[in-house]
């Protein structure tokens, strides 16, 4: 049986992120389970602020597409974002909206033709005590009804997340472990079952 395949997206890309570090954990965990974990750096991408008159003159942005593929190319995404105000990070959004703009060709299909029906899973780290928990909230709602994704229920708010992790970069906290692995965990059994359906 082929291993599953994790995409997982830091929705901060900072030096120093907590999201970043929660990020590297938990595609770790995933190794370790026997599963194919890839880290996307969503800066990297170079996207621009969605604008539709950009989009008219230029296109949609090769970054865009690299995100399209990567989907693509996964049978799971995990997003792991922090919170900025309340709600998702603009570097995570800009990036869905541009995604949800990539038209059908004869070549690919549509940017929302990729992630419907696409297992995810939320995590989320914060120095508050809340862990970023509204973030997520919002997230949950926002893949799932404009991307038609499936998220799965179980999900992880890491608070004060300046102590969490020891010097390697792993959770110190054996309960915190224990609530990646079970979203990690549940990810992986949807993804399996609608792998093989």
């Amino acid at each position: 049986m082929d291993a599953l395949k994790i995409l997982i997206i830091p929705g901060s890309a900072r030096d120093g992120s907590f999201n970043r570090r929660l990020a590297e954990f938990a595609a770790r965990q995933a190794r370790a389970a026997g599963q194919e974990a890839t880290l996307l750096d969503l800066r990297a991408l170079n996207l621009p602020l969605y604008d539709a008159d950009l989009e008219a003159l230029s296109g949609v942005p090769a970054g865009a597409l690299r995100l399209q593929q990567a989907i693509q190319a996964s049978d799971a995404v995990l997003l792991v974002t922090p919170e900025y105000n309340g709600f998702p990070t603009p570097l995570v959004i800009n990036a869905f909206d541009w995604l949800s703009r990539i038209p059908a060709t004869q070549e690919q299909p549509a940017g929302l033709a990729v992630t419907a029906n696409k297992p995810a899973g939320l995590l989320s780290a914060s120095p508050g005590a809340g862990g970023a928990l509204r973030s997520m909230n919002f997230l949950r709602q926002y893949l799932q009804m404009a991307f038609a994704m499936v998220v799965v229920p179980q999900q992880f708010a890491l608070g004060r997340a300046h102590e969490a992790f020891d010097a390697t970069g792993a959770l110190q906290d054996p309960r915190a472990v224990q609530s990646v692995e079970t979203v990690l965990q549940s990810l992986a059994r949807l993804a399996q079952a609608l792998k093989t359906a």
